[in-house]
């Protein structure tokens, strides 16, 4: 051990990268026992999240930086981008084998983002895979020769026509699914056209999603479940989470949380277009959360316009709901014209008593999200 000054700090220097080579020794013994994990969980036919599981990881390892005198949030932050990781990586080896390989797949609509997405999906797991988009209708009857499994994957608008055209042509023992981010109506035609198996579902991500880990699939019940069941169990298999909702109740809350979430955000963005914001000037004086907000408004005129045009106004129910919000907003600029703050402050207060604990959750979660703006920009 050297005695002078940068002599000290060299060997310090060292003795860290020693032990920086011993971490990445160890994560890969690490990835080695996941391994291990992949192995069985696919012979075992197990789902690759296991929430439980995670999360006490998690809380144990925040117990051992306590006692360690490390911060907790630094080590969580830490393994939770190592499980992560992990988990990915199981993922993609276990949707490497499919619930049932060999089984042909339509995918009506197959040449759109959202259909090549699940085609590909579907082939990389093994399946036959068939598309059927607009100019394949003459040989639709064909294409549906002993499939397994149906796929619908076109706008909402056309949805009911597709299925009440496709129907005819399908084996009774196939699966009827569709992708549609409204379930009430197409649920109803699939039902009312096709005999057999039925089930709606609703994948909350898009296209460009690069895995399907930990997102969520609504499967709205339809008939049969028992026969649908290796469906949900091959979208599981992908890593996602499948939630299990009526139709009735997934079409009020994607009201909201597609519907009216989507519409603020158009009319925001309108806003600033028709007042010709300068937008670089305002990003450079911004805060991180502005940005953020600004940001999931350009994500938004970012994408296809009729897509949006399609789900903002899916349904009588949601246009209505969307009457109800912009009435509000009206009736909330009555609290402009008032020169005391008394009447906002008090909403304010009672607004935030409905809201209750998840004020505070969400302060945690958008303080994260800045600080991870901030780090990136």
């Amino acid at each position: 051990m050297r005695t002078d000054p940068l002599g000290k700090l060299e060997d310090l220097r060292e003795e860290i990268d020693r032990i920086d080579e011993q971490i990445v020794d160890l994560l890969a013994q690490r990835q080695g026992k996941v391994q291990n994990v992949v192995s069985l969980k696919k012979a075992a036919g197990m789902p690759v999240y296991h929430p439980s599981r995670e999360e006490d990881l998690i809380s144990r390892r925040r117990e051992q930086a306590q006692q360690a005198g490390i911060e907790p949030d630094h080590i969580e932050e830490l393994y939770r981008c190592i499980v992560r990781q992990s988990r990915m990586r199981q993922t993609v080896h276990v949707a490497q084998s499919g619930v049932r390989p060999g089984s042909k797949v339509l995918i009506v609509g197959g040449r759109g983002q959202m259909g090549r997405y699940f085609g590909g999906k579907f082939r990389e797991s093994g399946y036959e895979v068939r598309i059927l988009d607009v100019e394949d209708w003459p040989r639709a009857e064909g294409l549906c020769e002993e499939i397994d499994l149906a796929l619908v994957c076109v706008p909402i608008h056309l949805t009911v026509g597709v299925i009440q055209d496709l129907a005819r042509h399908l084996p009774d023992s196939c699966v009827l699914a569709d992708i549609t981010s409204v379930k009430g109506a197409p649920l109803r035609a699939m039902l009312e056209a096709h005999p057999g198996p039925v089930v709606g579902l609703h994948p909350l991500f898009g296209p460009s999603t690069s895995s399907m880990d930990k997102q969520i699939v609504v499967a709205t019940p339809g008939r049969d479940s028992e026969a649908s069941q290796w469906l949900v169990d091959q979208l599981s298999a992908w890593g996602g989470i499948v939630a299990r909702l009526d139709a009735s109740e997934h079409d009020e809350l994607m009201d909201l949380m597609q519907g009216l979430r989507h519409f603020a955000t158009f009319a925001f963005g309108r806003f600033l277009a028709q007042r010709k914001v300068n937008l670089g000037r305002t990003l450079e004086f911004s805060s991180p959360i502005y940005r953020l907000e600004l940001a999931m408004v350009g994500r938004l005129f970012a994408q296809d316009p009729a897509l949006y045009g399609d789900i903002i106004t899916a349904s009588p129910e949601r246009r209505a709901l969307l009457g109800e919000f912009a009435a509000a907003v009206s009736e909330a600029c009555g609290l402009l014209e008032q020169e005391e703050t008394t009447e906002f402050c008090r909403e304010f207060r009672e607004i935030a008593a409905w809201f209750g604990p998840f004020c505070g959750q969400a302060m945690r979660e958008s303080t994260f999200l800045i600080n991870k703006l901030v780090e990136r920009f």
